[in-house]
């Protein structure tokens, strides 16, 4: 965690750029640039890409690039400027198709609850554009699979925190018994206990809605990155990586 690289200062430099655009342009850049549900009249292809250089906050990019320094240059200096590259877009991209899947499901699974309670197809559509519904419905389907639904249309991703869990992964798979120091816990932890344990975190509030970094957080985006980078990692180590850097 000492000199930052080469590729990683080109990322934190185009990550703060956007951020600053994001703030003079408002809602316009988010809504052109975030990754939108596919059905969403607002996706565009490009958003696959862009969404990786957005971010809701001052804190969310602070901590985001945080990590790209502290993790990210001591992996691309192990993996050489090109193969890094091609890992941390892969891994936001992998984010990305997690993401868009587990919204695809969460969005099917209500269309059709919401056909079998008797509404129609111009309805749904209604209740998706306007966040509006007869309170009636709520004797067919939950409230809980209203909000996922409505949420997985309406909701884009923003954040390269896909790419950064991606990162974490291989860190902890090449430097496993580096201690971590955190801010909020007071002993150091290794980065195989410490790394395993915040993808855990993120399946446990996937799953149950429940987190305790506060809500609005694509965990399931998180997990997506920390799979593709342990795919990644996992089939370079296998076959020596270390003697095939891609400078």
């Amino acid at each position: 965690m000492g000199r930052m690289s080469e590729t990683v200062k080109v990322l934190l430099i185009i990550n703060v750029i956007f951020f600053i655009g994001t703030m003079s342009l408002g809602d316009a850049a988010y809504q052109y640039f975030s990754l939108w549900f596919f059905k969403n009249e607002n996706f565009g292809i490009w958003q696959v890409l862009t969404h990786m250089f957005m971010h809701g906050s001052f804190m969310h990019i602070l901590f985001n690039m945080y990590a790209l320094w502290a993790f990210g240059s001591p992996i691309e200096q192990m993996l050489g400027k090109n193969k890094f590259i091609f890992f941390y877009f892969s891994a936001g991209l992998g984010a990305a198709i997690i993401h868009s899947l587990v919204n695809y499901y969460h969005f099917q699974a209500g269309f059709s609850e919401l056909l079998e309670a008797g509404m129609d197809p111009e309805s749904i559509q209604r209740l998706l554009e306007t966040g509006q519904y007869s309170t009636g419905i709520l004797n067919s389907v939950s409230q809980d699979m209203l909000r996922e639904f409505y949420t997985a249309y309406n909701t884009p991703a923003v954040g390269a925190s896909g790419a950064i869990y991606g990162i974490l992964v291989a860190f902890g798979m090449l430097f496993p018994n580096v201690e971590l120091f955190l801010l909020f816990v007071p002993v150091p932890i290794k980065a195989k206990y410490f790394i395993p344990a915040l993808i855990g975190l993120d399946l446990f509030s996937g799953f149950t809605g429940y987190s305790i970094f506060g809500g609005g957080i694509a965990h399931f985006a998180h997990v997506g990155g920390a799979l593709f980078g342990f795919i990644m990692m996992w089939y370079w180590k296998k076959n020596q990586f270390n003697q095939n850097r891609w400078d």
